[in-house]
């Protein structure tokens, strides 16, 4: 996945520059969020992507059983037998800030650096302690999972 200069990455055989103009700077004292983006779970990845091209997303990269689609900057990621639920997404350029941040907020995570069981292990992505790919997962107040994922 290439790094842009912006601190941002984008998703495996994605165009560079693909995933548009870099998001707003944080407020102040905030750590970058990155780009945003809503994890759908299908049940038939080429139906729901012949769907979002209708609605004019054009892929981006994808793999086996997963497709990530943008319109203007609306960003989508499709996944096939994945998980069960939608999940917000943000892929932050540093995962350890935004989990550092959160615990000044008083904000418990804990730093995952495998990716969540039955994930193929194909695309799990290695992480250290002080740096490379990892993810923080949180559920809202009504259940809603978010995930902070750097890779």
């Amino acid at each position: 996945m290439a790094d842009t200069d912006t601190g941002g990455a984008e998703p495996e055989g994605a165009e560079p520059g693909a995933m548009g103009a870099p998001p707003e700077p944080p407020p102040a004292g905030d750590p970058n969020l990155g780009y945003f983006s809503v994890s759908l779970a299908v049940s038939d990845l080429a139906v729901s992507q012949a769907f979002y091209e209708q609605l004019g997303f054009e892929p981006l990269g994808g793999g086996e059983g997963w497709m990530i689609m943008r319109q203007g900057g609306a960003m989508i990621g499709l996944f096939e037998g994945m998980f069960e639920k939608n999940i917000l997404t943000f892929n932050p350029p540093d995962v350890r800030a935004v989990q550092a941040r959160f615990a000044e907020r008083g904000v418990e995570t804990e730093l995952l650096h495998e990716m969540p069981e039955g994930q193929d292990p194909a695309v799990a992505l290695p992480a250290t302690e002080d740096g490379g790919p990892a993810h923080i997962v949180l559920e809202d107040p009504d259940g809603n999972a978010i995930l902070f994922d750097e890779f």
